[in-house]
């Protein structure tokens, strides 16, 4: 479950994907940089396996999170675009 984003941005990205109406406060808000950590970080571990080994439980919840953001149209978002608008907005 390596990652290459920073550990804020991975902390943004976990606690958007614990609680997912977050996800329509930070688009209502324009906090593109953190849509843009968590399509990020939901791609990188979309599929994780190492860690069905070395740590089920949290390999559970981050799977059922990760479906529930998908579900929730995620997989809609434009990561190419949320970057270029996080650089605007900077």
């Amino acid at each position: 479950m390596r990652s290459t984003l920073s550990r804020e941005n991975e902390r943004v990205a976990r606690h958007i994907l614990a609680h997912p109406d977050r996800l329509g406060i930070a688009l209502k808000e324009k906090r593109w940089a953190d849509v843009a950590a968590l399509v990020t970080f939901v791609k990188q571990n979309d599929s994780t396996h190492d860690l069905a080994m070395t740590d089920p439980a949290l390999y559970r919840t981050l799977r059922q999170q990760i479906t529930t953001f998908y579900l929730r149209g995620g997989g809609a978002l434009n990561l190419e675009k949320l970057r270029q608008l996080a650089t605007a907005n900077s």
